[in-house]
């Protein structure tokens, strides 16, 4: 005998799958006014454990070739993580197909992490094959949507989708190669992507609109590579038999975290980008050197603090740390000049972008010079304090000083 549910029943069942599963915002679509949403955060938290994993291989090279290695496999990552995000932002739901999917990406870049930190070595093929299938089931979701997309939005995700098949197809070739092709074949890929992504802004419509969350989730993603630096002071001070001069030299070394926070989230974080696809698309590639240099000089922390007793910083660690400072900062003047802001507060960034200039010829320089750890991470914070103290300075000639700097959330 067969059993039927009463109509409520049906009903009632029928209107939780619908509210469960349903098909992805639609391009044009965007909640403006949407805030981060703690799934997002759980999702970025996952970026902590692959970063530091990467960071880490960094610390135990400090070789030109160990950098050229992290870049390529940074660049991979946050590529992953841009992808992601802008996803979650334009087309996600708080729904049950949303979560899953959230969480079936975190599942699989729970695995990339285990392969990150050989990624360039012997779990080179096994990182590609994973990360593979990461991009394959993004294209699965960009698919989803361009299958529901009005008839203006076609031409734009057709090469979108497009690109990312060729992502596909390019990083599962990657994985049938040596290393040293698979590498060239991941910094062609890294530098592709990013070339794309401009081309392609300069192609959407200039009406392009986005959320307050997604500058808020960039803003997040800085975050998180600035806890490099955190853990790099730590992780050194752990080798070093925790020495007078380690402790100081990691204690300033912070400091050098606090200033590139400090520059980030005064003239960058919550500011939005000009109006437009490519100012958009500017202002999202600029995020890619900010957040590799910050990082990388979270690795370069654990050989100053751990050699803090030192006459003189080695070449390796001197250079990495100098270098990277140097290259965040010039990284930040190229992010600062996307803003809507840059114009509007010319009297403020202009003297700004000249005095960060000087700044990061100067720590270059204290990078050459190679002092004693403690005195070389100081002269660095010395350096980078003479930017922001330009801009405060004329920040105090504005008729209202507290325009300037909207509150960092």
């Amino acid at each position: 005998m067969t059993h039927r549910l009463p109509g409520p029943d049906l009903n009632r069942l029928a209107r939780f799958r619908a509210a469960f599963w349903q098909p992805p915002r639609a391009h044009g679509d965007v909640i403006e006014d949407r805030s981060v949403s703690f799934l997002e955060l759980f999702y970025d938290l996952v970026y902590v454990v692959v970063i530091s994993r990467a960071s880490h291989t960094l610390a135990e090279h400090l070789t030109m070739s160990g950098v050229v290695e992290f870049a390529a496999v940074f660049g991979l990552i946050w590529i992953a993580w841009v992808n992601g995000t802008i996803y979650q932002d334009l087309h996600g739901r708080d729904d049950g197909r949303s979560r899953t999917f959230v969480f079936l990406q975190m599942l699989i870049l729970a695995v990339l992490a285990v392969f990150t930190a050989d990624a360039t070595g012997e779990s080179g093929a096994q990182f590609a094959w994973v990360y593979t299938a990461f991009l394959l089931l993004l294209t699965w979701l960009w698919y989803s949507v361009r299958r529901q997309d009005a008839e203006e939005y076609m031409g734009i995700t057709k090469r979108y989708l497009m690109g990312m098949v060729l992502s596909v197809s390019v990083m599962a070739a990657s994985a049938l190669v040596p290393d040293r092709a698979r590498l060239v074949i991941w910094i062609v890929f890294v530098v592709g992507w990013a070339t794309g992504n401009l081309a392609l802004g300069r192609r959407l419509d200039s009406s392009l609109t986005y959320s307050a969350s997604l500058i808020e989730r960039f803003g997040l993603f800085t975050i998180i590579v600035l806890g490099e630096v955190v853990v790099g002071v730590v992780t050194g001070l752990s080798e070093s038999g925790r020495t007078f001069p380690s402790l100081v030299t990691g204690v300033v070394g912070l400091m050098i975290g606090f200033g590139l926070w400090w520059t980030y989230f005064d003239f960058v974080g919550s500011r939005s980008p000009r109006p437009g696809a490519r100012a958009f698309s500017e202002w999202t590639g600029a995020h890619l050197p900010v957040s590799m240099a910050i990082a990388a000089s979270g690795a370069a922390m654990v050989s100053m603090v751990e050699h803090g007793a030192d006459d003189r910083a080695s070449a390796s660690a001197a250079w990495l740390l100098s270098g990277s400072v140097g290259f965040a900062v010039v990284s930040l003047i190229l992010l600062m000049r996307t803003l809507s802001d840059y114009e509007r507060f010319g009297s403020i960034y202009g003297p700004l972008e000249k005095a960060m200039l000087v700044s990061a010829g100067g720590v270059l320089i204290v990078g050459w010079l190679r002092p004693a750890p403690w005195l070389l991470v100081s002269l660095i914070v010395l350096i980078m304090s003479f930017g922001w103290v330009t801009a405060f300075y004329h920040t105090m000639g504005l008729d209202n000083p507290k325009e300037a700097f909207p509150p960092s959330h």
